[in-house]
């Protein structure tokens, strides 16, 4: 059965917020990003999910930060997946080693092949992320055979239970369209084949309009879709990351945003501008329906919190923490 909007926030009133990292590069970052999951995860969120490289090159380094939020944390993991560079087996090892370390989450994605390559090269044995998803739920089913249950009322009589299942199966969603798709009705039938394949909540790439968002939704709600879709919005900061979010994504940005950002001098400016502009879309699309928010953080804490707080959707205890320590 599909979540409502409310289940996946983990809440029936309030709409969920989430966050994405990415696994340190060093041992100075893993010390920062330690202190950001602390910070992040004050605001209660329905999980974080944390981004894995290609062929499992960050394996070890995403599986750290995976631990550390289960160690350090009540906030839910959500580990990464993609299919490029991967054989059946090597996707079914790693499926099973992070179910073994207590990750139930995960983000299945196709993925990029490397830079400059053949868009099909390099795949791997999966070839979507329906297979991958397909995948996730068979090595949890062979973990986890079905069990027996007592039927209460009849002593020693048994049935067979039901398997556990993944916490989560999230895939990507385009709402301004995948960059290898042939339009919106393809972008629509490759998530519906995700949602049949066993997933329960899709998560959008960066997109710069609310409307954008809505009008991708309304058209999914109408072909069949029914996970909730989350959208996914990064405060951008600095002219020279809106730049290279552009030319990864290939979603141009307003045309507003980019001259406010690249004519302001100050670097506080500029942040200003950029969580603004990111509250401003995200509130918007709340008023549309969006059942919550996943916010892309750069490993950084301060602007994605603060756009939380804007909006009013953060831990209560963690927002009235915060005024009484400002107000001392």
């Amino acid at each position: 059965m599909a979540q409502t909007g409310a289940q996946a926030a983990g809440g029936a009133d309030c709409p969920s917020v989430s966050f994405e990292l990415f696994p340190p590069r060093t041992d100075a970052a893993a010390l920062a990003l330690g202190r950001t999951i602390d910070r992040l995860a004050e605001a209660d969120p329905a999980f974080i999910s944390v981004t894995f490289g290609a062929g499992g090159s960050s394996r070890d380094r995403s599986l750290t930060v995976l631990r550390y939020m289960l160690d350090h944390t009540n906030v839910e993991p959500m580990a990464h997946l993609t299919c490029v560079g991967s054989s059946h087996a090597e996707a079914n090892r790693l499926v099973r080693e992070f179910l073994d370390a207590g990750i139930t989450s995960f983000l299945a994605l196709r993925g990029d092949p490397p830079a400059g390559s053949d868009p099909d090269a390099g795949i791997g044995d999966l070839g979507s992320a329906a297979e991958l998803v397909q995948l996730i739920h068979r090595v949890q089913e062979e973990r986890e055979p079905f069990g027996q249950v007592g039927i209460p009322g009849l002593p020693g009589v048994t049935q067979i239970g039901e398997r556990p299942r993944p916490e989560r199966v999230a895939v990507a969603a385009f709402p301004t369209g995948h960059p290898r798709s042939r339009g919106i009705a393809q972008d629509v039938d490759t998530l519906l084949a995700k949602e049949i394949a066993g997933a329960n909540l899709a998560i959008t790439q960066l997109f710069w309009r609310a409307d954008d968002y809505l009008g991708f939704v309304e058209r999914a709600r109408a072909d069949g879709v029914t996970i909730p879709i989350l959208p996914g919005i990064m405060p951008v900061t600095t002219p020279a990351r809106l730049a290279r979010l552009t030319e990864l994504t290939g979603v141009e940005p307003p045309a507003e945003l980019s001259i406010d950002l690249e004519i302001e001098p100050d670097a506080d400016a500029q942040a200003e501008l950029g969580i603004a502009h990111a509250t401003r879309l995200a509130a918007a699309v709340l008023a549309g329906g969006a059942p919550g928010l996943h916010l892309y953080t750069f490993n950084r804490h301060e602007a994605v919190l603060d756009v939380v707080d804007r909006l009013g959707i953060g831990s209560q205890d963690r927002l009235v923490n915060e005024r009484n320590t400002t107000e001392r």
